[in-house]
């Protein structure tokens, strides 16, 4: 992807953009780390809506903050404290939901996948590079395509690899990417990829077997990060 310049990149201009780019990222880090503690809160309450368990371990408790701090430390370094940054955040924390979410029980939930669908809608009018036709017609593509790809593998091998789940979110992604240089495709590679290399690297270790279903949510999750990040603004 041949991707704009963001003048808040550390390589993009002289010593005020890359102090304001540090800045913003320092502050960001505190805000994405309260914004995972949120999240954490979230998928507890959430759980207890749906009658799941939760659990205690350090990953479950920590990894949210954590995860939540890094990548808006990341993003706010590369963006700067540009209005599009908020919406970009809080794709972010969607994300970060879904990779533990997913994780820890193997669903992308309803209570968060819908709303967040119609909220992506919404600021499609303030998203750059992209518009609300764009919107919902990539979403609506990317989330026909998966969906086709669940039914033909469940028909054939009668397991819930690619479930509907991942097909809600396939749709979230192309609703928050566009098909604006191939961003939604090629946030759904990268995911599948990534997923796929993972697998193999968990079957040679004997983590898993040939057999063994995995939860797509995050590889698609790390998918989308990566092309919402070098989605620069105009």
């Amino acid at each position: 992807m041949d991707i704009p310049a963001s003048p808040f990149r550390g390589d993009a201009g002289g010593t005020g953009d890359l102090t304001t780019a540090l800045l913003t990222a320092a502050v960001w880090l505190v805000v994405g780390a309260l914004v995972g503690f949120g999240i954490r809160r979230l998928n507890v309450w959430v759980y207890r809506k749906e009658e799941l368990e939760y659990g205690s371990e350090r990953w479950q408790v920590w990894g949210p903050p954590i995860l939540a701090a890094v990548l808006f430390a990341a993003f706010g370094y590369h963006f700067g404290p540009l209005p599009v940054l908020l919406i970009k955040s809080l794709w972010v924390a969607v994300m970060v939901e879904v990779i533990f979410c997913d994780l820890e029980h193997r669903l992308i939930l309803d209570r968060v996948m819908f709303p967040m669908m119609v909220v992506a809608i919404g600021l499609s009018f303030f998203t750059p590079h992209l518009g609300i036709l764009q919107s919902v017609l990539t979403g609506l593509g990317a989330g026909l395509v998966f969906l086709v790809l669940a039914l033909v593998g469940s028909y054939f091998f009668g397991g819930d690899a690619l479930g509907f789940g991942d097909v809600k979110l396939v749709a979230f992604i192309g609703l928050i990417t566009g098909i604006y240089m191939t961003a939604i495709v090629t946030a759904l590679f990268l995911g599948v990829f990534l997923a796929g290399v993972i697998s193999l690297a968990l079957v040679a270790a004997r983590r898993l077997t040939m057999k063994s279903g995995i939860a797509y949510g995050p590889f698609l999750s790390a998918g989308a990060l990566i092309v919402l990040y070098q989605l620069g603004p105009k």
